[in-house]
């Protein structure tokens, strides 16, 4: 059973908190009682969210951090736990996307994608899942996507990236848990938040996004009671499901017909 006040006075830190799910799942976990860091590029977005929860009783401080620098992860570290404030949740939420053809999409922001959803995640997860170790006891949320089950052409490098990201907690989890730490990967599909705008990936936005509160809900409970993978709304459970009995082949020809760009 969940036991979310596992987390009252702990430090949790949030990357991308500026907005969308990370901002609920920073809001989630004050709920419970952590302590949280919150750490993103926009520093106005920050400042305004740290307020919010500060007029409500939790301690907040603000790093901030562009994860498409290489030298990022180890900044936000050294502001953190190298400055003696133990971080025993972290939530890997900051990523990015791009919609559209891949041979006429601009090269930095496939490969930033790779960068932020990728790379910083994994040197962000290597720099504090050591001390969990140490200390027996951590939470780890990863941040994937229902389009981490099968290939998503027009978001091609996205989806490749979370299917990493999916199967990279899958495996830590599996590392980690006799030494008392939780690992998550969180998939949601559309949500309320600014990545199809960003991603000017409208095609994908659906008509039941599903509130970024509700997913945050659902993920910190999920990652109380450690379990290793949360789809939180049932159409993304049916698929996902669904697409382990169909050729990949041909899943994959259905989603490039009905998202390719007019």
């Amino acid at each position: 059973m969940a036991n979310t006040q596992n987390f009252n006075g702990k430090w949790a830190l949030v990357t991308g908190a500026s907005s969308g799910i990370g901002a609920s799942l920073a809001r989630e976990l004050a709920k419970h009682g952590a302590k949280l860091i919150l750490t993103a590029r926009r520093l106005d977005r920050l400042e305004k969210l740290a307020a919010e929860l500060t007029a409500k009783g939790t301690e907040v401080r603000i790093v901030t951090a562009d994860l498409n620098d290489p030298a990022a992860p180890q900044k936000i570290y050294d502001a953190t736990e190298g400055a003696g404030l133990p971080v025993d949740v972290l939530i890997n939420n900051a990523g990015l996307g791009q919609y559209g053809a891949f041979c006429t999409s601009p090269v930095e922001q496939e490969l930033g994608q790779v960068r932020v959803n990728c790379e910083a995640m994994v040197r962000l997860t290597r720099l504090f899942v050591p001390r969990m170790v140490e200390r027996r006891r951590g939470w780890v949320l990863m941040l994937a996507s229902t389009a981490s089950f099968q290939p998503v052409p027009y978001l091609t490098t996205y989806a490749a990236t979370k299917a990493f990201d999916r199967f990279f907690a899958l495996g830590l989890a599996a590392e980690v848990a006799r030494f008392g730490v939780n690992v998550t990967a969180l998939c949601p599909g559309p949500t309320e938040s600014e990545f199809f705008d960003v991603a000017h990936a409208g095609a994908f936005k659906g008509r039941g996004q599903q509130p970024a509160a509700d997913v945050a809900r659902l993920a910190i409970s999920a990652l109380a009671r450690g379990q290793r993978t949360l789809v939180p709304y049932f159409g993304g459970r049916f698929n996902a499901l669904l697409v382990r009995f169909l050729p990949v082949g041909l899943v994959t020809h259905f989603i490039e017909k009905a998202a390719r760009p007019a």
